[in-house]
């Protein structure tokens, strides 16, 4: 073990991988799997859609009347798990003659924040400490380590805008599949096409960000489905903020009260150095307690006068969030922006950071660094856009007097 800890400590923090694994299954034994929110017992008759295709596992033996089977689908057997036919002799735990029938699995979607969880290399929850990821990254990313948890059964609706979905490992039923060709050897076994559905094609690359400044997590084209799968209990609407204009991280769904800090870096950047140096010397600190922090590389659009898109430019993003209430919400993510621009202005050079942008949304004010606040931004793109459509008129009306223009 000490070995695998000094291997690991030695790997470039570009290689630093994120486990992400996913939540629901279609286990036989797991109650909320049933319409009666329980398992069912001897004296039941068991139903499945019988057009529903479904991948089971069945962990112990059941005694039950009836069972209705779906046209396609499996039971995965644990060892000693199995089916026996009630006798008819007395259950006095079981509603006689009840018919039980097992939940519609179709809806659970990989492009759903709620269904996944961060956990460590083990399968082991990570704890839920200060460090947050936006909506976008809550799902796996195109370098993240995909677990469906050993000894479960699932079934995921792959949807997507994306033709291709790029992971670089799937663990299934205790199996890492890390590379193209073991994944397409699970592919063409009987259980994927009862597992994962949907439009998507989930592809396993088996190799990780090779850019030490990070590297964009790839959920972009998607971040509708994401945030309609996020909101849906809420009908779409976001929790009204406590701030009065919110900032919007890209890749988040809902705007949040508190700072953001983007950061334009040069090739000495290193993503993860940066955000172990933000965590042990400033987020540590007692005053901080109560901020929470995301960190990513993500993709700005680029416009031609505020309008028309051109491009994309990578930067990193800091979002900041705090648990004050009423006036105080977001101060104290305010003063830990303030820190980290102000250690910025003195050791930015040797971090690779070439510039830093603040802005800071606060239960009493809202502000922007100079030059940079949002509607400055709109003012002179509406601005220039005027003096663009007057040139051109102009130049219209010129031609049209010369008569070279009908």
């Amino acid at each position: 073990t000490d070995w695998v800890t000094l291997v690991s400590l030695l790997l470039p923090a570009a290689a630093t991988a994120v486990y992400k694994q996913w939540i629901p299954n279609t286990n036989f034994e797991t109650a909320s799997n049933w319409d009666k929110g329980r398992v069912p017992c001897a004296s039941n008759m068991v139903r499945f859609e019988k057009h529903k295709v479904i991948s089971i596992l069945v962990g112990s033996p059941h005694v039950l009347t009836d069972m209705y089977l779906p046209l396609n689908g499996e039971f995965l057997l644990a060892s000693g798990a199995g089916f026996a036919a009630f006798d008819g002799s007395w259950d006095p735990g079981c509603d006689s003659g009840a018919t039980v029938r097992f939940a519609d699995a179709e809806h659970h979607a990989w492009f759903d924040p709620t269904l996944w969880q961060a956990v460590s290399p083990n399968g082991e929850l990570e704890p839920s400490g200060r460090i947050f990821s936006v909506d976008e990254e809550r799902v796996p990313c195109r370098y993240d380590d995909v677990i469906f948890q050993s000894e479960t059964s699932f079934r995921v609706n792959v949807d997507s805008s994306q033709r291709v979905i790029h992971l670089r490992s799937i663990s299934v039923m205790g199996q890492e599949l890390s590379s193209p060709e073991a994944w397409a050897g699970y592919l063409r076994g009987p259980s994927a096409p009862l597992q994962f559905h949907g439009n998507g094609t989930l592809q396993v690359t088996g190799t990780s960000c090779p850019d030490k400044s990070g590297c964009a997590c790839g959920n972009a084209p998607d971040g509708q489905r994401i945030c309609a799968a996020l909101l849906g209990a809420s009908e779409g609407q976001c929790p009204a903020p406590a701030c009065r204009s919110p900032l919007q991280p890209l890749g988040h769904c809902c705007g949040v009260c508190g700072a953001t800090v983007n950061l334009d870096f040069t090739p000495d950047f290193d993503l993860q150095k940066y955000r172990d140096r933000l965590v042990q010397a400033l987020l540590s600190q007692p005053k901080y307690a109560g901020v929470q922090m995301a960190i990513s590389k993500v993709h700005k659009a680029q416009t031609f006068l505020g309008v028309i898109p051109r491009s994309s430019t990578p930067l990193i993003q800091i979002v900041l969030i705090d648990d004050g209430a009423g006036a105080l919400t977001g101060t104290t993510a305010e003063q830990l922006a303030a820190d980290i621009m102000e250690d910025i202005a003195q050791h930015g050079e040797a971090l690779g950071i070439s510039r830093g942008r603040m802005e800071v949304a606060t239960g009493s004010t809202f502000s922007g660094q100079a030059g940079n606040h949002p509607l400055n931004r709109i003012t002179v793109g509406t601005v220039l856009g005027l003096l663009f459509g007057l040139l051109l008129l102009g130049g219209m009306l010129f031609l049209y007097r010369k008569g070279k223009l009908r």
